[in-house]
């Protein structure tokens, strides 16, 4: 088994409130799950409002497999309109 973690910072510098950070936050993670069919959730900076740290994580039985969809996601998220990838970090975990 292989799993893949990817944590990323995301600026949200137009918010001006946690509504508008989790308007955001929530259209991002629904749209990822349903083009990646990652799980993805907000694990830090809960409480600031132009800064989200998302975990985003993946199953597969291929390291190639699940780098390649990271990568995607990682396309996408340097690509967004209403926020700006700040940082990143992946790990590969394999198991037997």
């Amino acid at each position: 088994m292989v799993v893949g973690i990817l944590q990323v910072e995301l600026l949200i510098e137009w918010a001006g409130s946690l509504k508008d950070k989790r308007r955001v936050v929530l259209s991002l993670k629904d749209r990822l799950h349903r083009e990646h069919q990652v799980s993805v959730a907000e694990v830090g900076a809960l409480d600031q409002w132009r800064t989200a740290v998302l975990g985003i994580t993946m199953a597969s039985n291929s390291v190639p497999h699940c780098q390649g969809v990271l990568d995607g996601v990682l396309s996408k998220l340097r690509s967004g309109r209403d926020f700006v990838l700040n940082d990143h970090k992946i790990e590969i975990i394999t198991g037997t």
